[in-house]
């Protein structure tokens, strides 16, 4: 060989390392737990583990996990007509005055005008800061319609200084076809600054206050039977707007607007995001979660993505997705699994459709969805198109894996039986031609889980039944129970909890950790509602 054909040989063989390499970390990094059955691995029966309780915690609108879409700070505004104009039809003449960190409105005569802010995104959340108010009038967060003059809005109204209540208005073709009023809160503090949250969920609103520490939730509404915000076409042309009115000789001091996706008022249905055998995904040192954003009733919920360091409990909020089923709406599903399939370099996986109890114009049934996305959906704002599976039913739950033993796609769901209960289906395909495999189980069933303990896979799920159970895979024989020490439960709350167990290679502190959710709902929500709940780390041993 001569030296130059060895230099080529050389470099080709760097080359193909290379893109094998880029081929392997196209996602950032990343690597699956390996978690493949070998001799080497123990031999684990999973009821033996005992899961001990490391932590917990519950983001309420965490403004430190925010993830910013855009808002009006006064420090930052150089030319305010041009940042933020004055948009729509307004009365008389308000001045506006920038200073000490705070918008300042003021009218000597009675007048009321819209500033736009920002977009609209239908499934984020929008504050407003409000330092004080002088005299009578009202101020708050509106979301109009940029062709025209319809317009959702929330308000602070006060008369001669003193608060006295939000309200929330729907204003459709020159008139208010919805005013809902909500008193102020007894013994809310008013000594600082008064931040009103509008909530939106597409379909609904929740209306929240905050002061001196104080949070509460004090009105909502549903609205789709007006304005449908799923709408790609609609809530494209809405806008983000600070909407104030001024009785003669008001005064207004404004700190700020804001929207962002936040991780809602508590978080559940925790899942771990896969590659396609169902092994937990390790990318930059920190497993990937599911779990679904709380907002009211189940159309209003969103599926969020949040990121942990299995070492410690750090868990980020990441990012929010949402689905498209081709039909002009963008949906908030949950109870998703996620899987980054790495033959085809696509992420897929399959979810709930929730979304279609929100719909107000014609009767759809919630169905599982397979769902995929050429882009790592993970971080910030993603879409992920969807489509149903086929699997008639108002089933929920999906966790999938690839068995490569018996060559089949495998999907354990929370069948609708009566009550819900575990069933296997298996297929060619990732995303059409299920047939049953086994079950349903006997047993009340959710968050149904399949998981790799030592060399065997095994099926879990939480129940109504105070229990974790455990089963055989694939054929769903009962084999015991999860040992958790301090369940996320008490005698007065709720059992059916995800188990969500995650094994972990060597070098961390357990080499298994779980991460569940306990199921208290938010404080003065309408019955019925599914708020909850907050999450929760164990630890377990062989």
């Amino acid at each position: 060989m001569t030296m130059k054909s060895f230099r080529v040989l050389r470099l080709a063989a760097l080359l193909l390392c290379y893109f094998a390499q880029v081929g392997h970390i196209a996602f950032g990094q990343s690597r699956s737990l390996g978690f493949n059955a070998t001799d080497s691995q123990p031999d684990i029966k999973p009821e033996s583990l005992v899961f001990r309780r490391q932590a917990t915690r519950r983001m309420v609108f965490d403004q430190s996990q925010d993830i910013p879409l855009g808002g009006l700070a006064p420090s930052e505004i150089i030319g305010l007509d041009v940042m933020h104009p004055v948009v729509g039809s307004q009365k008389g003449q308000i001045e506006n005055r920038l200073g000490a960190g705070k918008l300042v409105l003021s009218a000597a005569g009675e007048a009321s005008a819209c500033r736009w802010v920002g977009a609209m995104n239908p499934f984020a959340s929008y504050d407003l800061s409000l330092h004080s108010f002088a005299g009578s009038g009202r101020v708050g967060i509106r979301f109009s319609d940029s062709e025209n003059e319809d317009h959702l809005s929330a308000s602070i109204l006060i008369s001669d200084g003193k608060y006295q209540s939000v309200e929330w208005e729907v204003f459709r073709d020159n008139e208010v076809i919805d005013r809902q009023g909500f008193s102020w809160p007894k013994d809310f503090s008013v000594d600082g600054p008064i931040r009103l949250r509008v909530q939106m969920l597409a379909v609904g609103v929740n209306l929240y206050l905050e002061s001196s520490g104080q949070f509460c939730l004090i009105g909502y509404s549903d609205f789709a039977q007006h304005f449908d915000l799923r709408r790609k076409d609609l809530a494209r042309r809405f806008e983000f707007c600070l909407h104030t009115h001024l009785d003669a000789g008001a005064s207004a001091e404004i700190l700020g607007l804001r929207s962002a996706l936040t991780p809602g008022c508590g978080q559940a249905d925790i899942r771990a995001i896969t590659n396609q055998f169902g092994e937990p995904l390790l990318d930059e040192g920190r497993v990937w979660l599911t779990m679904t954003v709380r907002g009211r009733a189940l159309p209003h919920p969103l599926q969020g993505v949040f990121s942990m360091n299995p070492s410690v409990f750090d868990i980020r909020f990441e990012g929010i997705i949402v689905f498209d089923m081709g039909d002009g709406l963008l949906r908030n599903e949950l109870a998703s699994h996620l899987f980054f399939d790495e033959p085809s370099r696509q992420w897929r996986g399959w979810t709930t459709g929730f979304s279609a109890l929100g719909t107000t114009t014609g009767k759809e049934a919630k169905a599982i969805l397979a769902i995929s996305s050429d882009r790592d959906p993970r971080r910030g704002f993603s879409v992920m198109k969807a489509s149903p599976i086929g699997v008639v039913g108002e089933h929920e739950d999906p966790h999938g894996v690839y068995d490569v033993e018996a060559k089949k796609w495998r999907l354990l769901l929370s069948e609708r039986a009566g009550k819900y209960r575990a069933g296997i289906w298996e297929s060619d395909h990732w995303d059409r031609g299920y047939e049953r495999l086994a079950g349903p189980v006997e047993m009340d069933s959710t968050g149904t889980l399949i998981q790799k303990i030592g060399r065997s896979r095994f099926v879990f799920f939480g129940s109504a039944d105070r229990k974790v159970y455990i089963c055989s895979y694939p054929d769903l024989n009962r084999v015991g129970e999860l040992q958790i020490h301090r369940p996320p439960w008490n005698e007065q709350t709720g059992t059916r909890i995800w188990p969500n167990i995650i094994p972990l290679p060597e070098g961390y502190p357990a080499p298994f950790i779980a991460i569940m959710m306990d199921r208290v709902n938010f404080p003065g929500m309408p019955s019925p509602n599914w708020t909850y709940g907050a999450m929760y780390l164990y630890h377990a041993h062989p």
